[in-house]
């Protein structure tokens, strides 16, 4: 959302528990997001790649952080490599470059702090 007096939360988890790979599936040769959360403070994210689909790298204004939930990823930031697997996180800084690798179908939370 590019309105930040507005905010969302995905109907799914609101106010009740859902298991987190669950609410998103995996797409041929695809990366696909859904958002779970959008606040004026911040974001929370969850992405599904293909195997050998990623996102190219980038900056982001905002710090991030990264949660693999499923698989394994490779996600580089200021040139280098971090191989995660399910259940490790790591934060990607504000305005350093980062890319995200999927070296296997992998899911992944993603939480954009602005504030």
């Amino acid at each position: 959302m590019t309105n930040k007096n507005k905010s969302y939360a995905l109907n799914t988890c609101l106010a009740k528990a859902e298991k987190i790979n669950r609410l998103i599936e995996y797409s041929a040769d695809s990366v696909v997001s859904k958002t779970i959360i959008d606040k004026q403070a911040g974001t929370i994210t969850i992405f599904s790649f293909d195997k050998g689909q990623g996102l190219s790298e980038h900056t982001a204004a905002y710090d991030a952080v990264v949660e693999v939930t499923e698989g394994k990823a490779l996600i580089t930031i200021g040139g280098k490599e971090n191989e995660l697997s399910a259940g490790e996180i790591i934060i990607m800084p504000a305005g350093v470059p980062h890319s995200v690798r999927a070296q296997e179908k992998f899911k992944m939370l993603l939480i954009m702090i602005r504030q």
